[in-house]
């Protein structure tokens, strides 16, 4: 793959973004941060679109979601190898510090949170699903907005698939952090390990008014979408992102 034409500011839509940091969450998850001159910023829960252009001209797009909240010119993507993949695998492994590529974004008004939001927030997450809601409960951290309950319930197969594991270990006292684990639960755990159920969910906000964003799998978001529903929530307060 070879860098984007060198250029100031976006062309056709497209930003060059030069690779600064990679960092391991899984073993096959990786948080990679690019610097982006001239970005405009965006809004936790967007997403955007990563282009690589091979020797002979050929190009492969694919969208990754932000996993942080706008911090200048820097910008945090989560990204998970996926089996066979083109770009994913690039990325995470081959791609050279300092090297670039290009971006398109921010993507998506619809899956999107910030501060202003008021009211109890509610985030359910499906392995790699809790990217674009981490960036969500980073910005309420850092805006210091405790003053409404909020809760992040995340579901992984076993622990070594759990993304920010020592981040979400240490929550701030003022969200309530389940971690759920479906085919095996770490030693000593209260929870035997099974899919997401209705007691899951039993103590956390539950009202009319609260926000609720789930991301994961297809079949995750449906299964927990429908949980939600059938504690109450309307759908209309419900907002999903799903992959596969």
């Amino acid at each position: 793959m070879s860098a984007p034409t060198p250029g100031r500011g976006p062309s056709g839509g497209w930003w060059r973004a030069r690779l600064t940091s990679r960092e391991g969450q899984t073993t096959t998850g990786r948080t990679l941060r690019f610097d982006v001159p001239g970005w405009p910023g965006h809004r936790p829960g967007q997403h955007l679109d990563v282009r690589l252009t091979a020797d002979d001209g050929y190009q492969a797009v694919r969208s990754y979601s932000l996993a942080a909240p706008a911090a200048g010119e820097t910008v945090e993507l989560g990204v998970q190898t996926a089996p066979d993949g083109e770009v994913s695998p690039y990325l995470n492994e081959i791609l050279p510090l300092g090297a670039e590529v290009e971006v398109k974004g921010p993507l998506g008004g619809w899956f999107v949170w910030t501060p202003e939001d008021r009211g109890p927030l509610l985030l359910v997450a499906g392995g790699c699903g809790v990217v674009p809601l981490m960036a969500m409960l980073r910005a309420r951290r850092a805006a210091g907005a405790t003053g409404d309950p909020c809760a992040l319930l995340c579901s992984v197969r076993a622990p070594d698939e759990l993304w920010y594991a020592k981040e979400l270990a240490d929550p701030t006292g003022t969200e309530d952090v389940r971690l759920l684990y479906t085919r095996q639960a770490p030693p000593g755990g209260e929870r035997p390990a099974h899919r997401l159920a209705p007691e899951d969910l039993e103590g956390l906000p539950a009202s009319p008014e609260t926000r609720c964003y789930v991301c994961g799998p297809t079949g995750f978001v449906e299964h927990a979408t429908a949980l939600l529903q059938s504690r109450g929530h309307p759908p209309g307060s419900i907002r999903t992102e799903r992959f596969g």
